[in-house]
Order: C-alpha cells, then structure tokens, then sequence
C-alpha cells in the first residue's frame, strides 16, 4: 500500500510537481460505469439524425401515461390530476437517484480509486441531494390540494399505496438501510407488500453491496491513520485526556460557581470523558457495534474522525466533502419523510392509510435514527475538539497530506 501513496502527477517545465493523493487507498482498476476518452470523443464525432423535441423525449407516451382512476368510473375528480402527475414525477426522480447511485457504487466496488473519481463522486452526491430538495419542496404543491378534494377519489386508490414504490425501497437498500431496523408493515416484512417480481428485485439489491458497506471498507483503507512515525489514534486520546483534564481543572478553580453548579458541571464532564473512553476502547466499542448502537467498524470509524479532525489538509477535502454529503443525503430522507408525515396527517387525519396500515402513526414511527443509514457519521462531532486542541501533525505526515513543488533551476547553457 505505501509504495501507492505517493504518486507522480506531472512533471513541469524546469520543476517537479508531486500530489501525495489519498485516492489511492480510496484507485488501479478502471472505472467501468462511465464512457471512456476514446467513447466520448467518438460520441462527439456522431451526428444527430434530426431528433425532433417530442419524439426525442418520448412526450406522447409520458403525456398519456395519467389515467385518473375517478375518469375510468365516470365522475372525474379534479384534483386527480395533481395527485398522478406528482407522484409519477417522484418516480421519475427516484431513477435519477437510482442511476447516480449506482454510478457511485460502481465506483466504489473498486479497491483503490482515482482521484479525479471522487471529485466525480462528490459531484454525483451532490445531485442527489439537490434532487432530495426538490422532493421536499414538492410536497407544498400537493398540499394544494384539500382534504375534501383528496377524499373524492381517495377510496379508488384501495389496496395501492406509497409503500409499494419499488424505487424508493430501492434507493433505502442501496444506501444501506439495515432491513431488520424497519418498522414492520401490518406486522410482516414489507416484501410482502410487492408482487413476485418486484420481491426478487428488492431481494436482489439487498444481497449486493451496498454504499455505507463499500463506504466502510474505503475508511479502512485510510493511510495516515498509522504511520511509522505517527499513530494518530495515540496521539488523539493524549490530546482529549489533556483537553478533559483541563476543563475539570477550570470546573473545580472556577469562584463564581454554586457546589450545586459545580456538581453539575463535574458529573456532566465526567458522562463526556466516559463517552471518549468507550470510543478509545476497542472492546467496547465492538460491543455497541453488536448491540446495533454503532454501525461502522472500529478502524473505519477512527478514519473517518482523522479525515474530520485534519479536513483543510488537501488530501482530505474531497473524502470529507463525501462524508459530509453522505450525512446531508441521510437528513434529507429524514426531512422528506417528516414532511410527508405532516402532510398525511393533514389529508386524512388518523384514517388507515389505503394500503392497509395505521397510516399517520405507522409514517411517524419511520422518522426516526432506525432509518439513518450513516448516523455513525453525523453522531461523529460528540468526539471531535478543538482546533487548538488537535495533536499536530508530523512533518512527514503533513507533506504527504498536502502539496510539493520543487524547483529545478535551469542548467547552464
């Protein structure tokens, strides 16, 4: 691995110019899912064959794919509409979501990634949160519509539900949500609820591997973390134990405080240390990890803290610019689906949802951290201190997480 880490980018006139990259650990092989130099360059060579807009787009199948189910019976309700078009444009940016997805999954299932990939990836996340923003806000133009309005053909829409989108159930799974931590839907697995084909879909994607699991072994693979001549994992726990031994020192000295504040003070300081010291022991943070408390390995876990703690070094802007849209992506489902709580407690008040289940309080119970698939990353900041409290960096260690350029004169003529 180490002979990886430092990498020859581009040799300049009269200097040297050396990136020690982090993709290393986080690139060889090629990424397969996007077209290569010589693809593109054909592509932009190929001529159109006159595409006109609506045949290019395909508008007359989409434009009569709305067959309001009040229309079919004979009284058509007005608000249908509405109701079709927004939840079919949810579909259709649910396979955005999918094909970004996948595009970073593919690029994660390798085991060592180019660096111009996680710039690729960054910017795919991105999107995806982007799109995530726009689902929310879409929920404000299906509130237009009242309940009465809802209530004219809500009873066509029997056994059909949301649940049953396949897509979104898609997206939790390639994301990683943990099956067992779903609320059961009318007490059974929420498979049940799909058609023979739609089951071995779900099935098959939640039998591949998923983004937090390849996400995961990436952190693994860090450097920097332990090196010869630095063990960051050492000089962290010095750098928290002096920091926790110097707030208690202040607690105890401090004259303007009550006993009864400085108690306060002093049991609240000591819950953080015994917090700091469940995270430096191996053994028992395994054992939160058993119980379902944590998700991420110890040494992923210790990866991902050095990637936070040292962000502004250059190697590790784009890894944490990732982590951080990982948690942005988890937010934004959790938003989403606070949203659509309200809204449905709105439309139906506490009805059973057309599907069968208990409708608002079955909605209620998935807002929860049971549906955040990189909790382990938000809850991350409970261990993070100081700037001026960080251990520095070693020399060796900084240089490699940074930029070189080194100056060549010219040789005499």
């Amino acid at each position: 691995l180490s002979a990886c880490l430092v990498r020859l980018v581009e040799i300049l006139t009269k200097g040297v110019y050396t990136h020690i990259c982090m993709s290393c650990p986080f690139g060889g092989n090629s990424h397969k899912g996007d077209s290569t130099d010589e693809e593109k360059e054909r592509l932009y060579a190929t001529k159109g064959e006159g595409e006109y807009y609506h045949s290019y787009l395909q508008l007359d199948k989409l434009l009569d794919a709305q067959k309001p189910a009040s229309e079919v019976a004979g009284c058509t309700a007005h608000s249908e509409m509405l109701f079709i078009i927004t939840h079919q444009t949810y579909e259709l940016w649910f396979k955005q979501i999918i094909h970004e997805l996948d595009s970073i999954i593919q690029i994660f299932s390798n085991d060592f990634i180019k660096e111009n990939l996680l710039l690729i990836v960054a910017s795919r996340l991105t999107r995806i949160t982007e799109i995530q923003r726009i689902l929310i806000e879409q929920i404000r133009v299906l509130e237009t519509m009242t309940p009465m309005e809802f209530l004219d053909f809500r009873n066509l829409l029997t056994p059909a539900s949301g649940f049953q989108s396949v897509q979104f159930r898609l997206i939790e799974n390639k994301l990683g949500l943990v099956s067992e931590n779903r609320v059961q839907y009318q007490n059974t697995t929420y498979m049940n609820y799909f058609q023979p084909d739609h089951q071995q879909v779900l099935q098959d994607s939640q039998n591949e591997n998923c983004l937090f699991y390849l996400i995961e072994k990436w952190l693994e693979r860090t450097p920097f973390v332990e090196e010869e001549n630095y063990q960051f994992w050492t000089e962290y726990r010095k750098a928290v134990e002096e920091m926790l031994d110097n707030e208690k020192r202040v607690t105890e000295e401090n004259p303007l405080l009550t006993e009864e504040s400085r108690e306060a003070q002093l049991a609240s300081q000591e819950r953080t240390a015994k917090s700091f010291r469940e995270m430096f022991d191996e053994n028992k943070y395994n054992e939160q990890r058993s119980r379902g408390d944590r998700r991420l390995s110890y040494k992923a876990c210790q990866a991902a803290l050095f990637i936070y703690a040292y962000r502004e070094q250059p190697v590790l802007q784009l890894p944490y610019k990732i982590l951080h849209l990982l948690t942005e992506i988890d937010e934004n489902m959790v938003t989403w689906r606070f949203r659509h709580v309200m809204m449905v407690q709105r439309m139906i008040g506490l009805k059973i949802g057309t599907g069968g289940s208990s409708g608002y309080y079955y909605l209620r119970s998935t807002v929860s951290d049971r549906y955040k698939i990189f909790l382990d990353l938000m809850t991350l900041s409970t261990y993070m201190i100081p700037h001026n409290a960080l251990p520095k960096l070693s020399d060796a260690t900084k240089k490699r997480l940074g930029f070189s350029y080194m100056h060549f004169p010219p040789e005499s003529m």
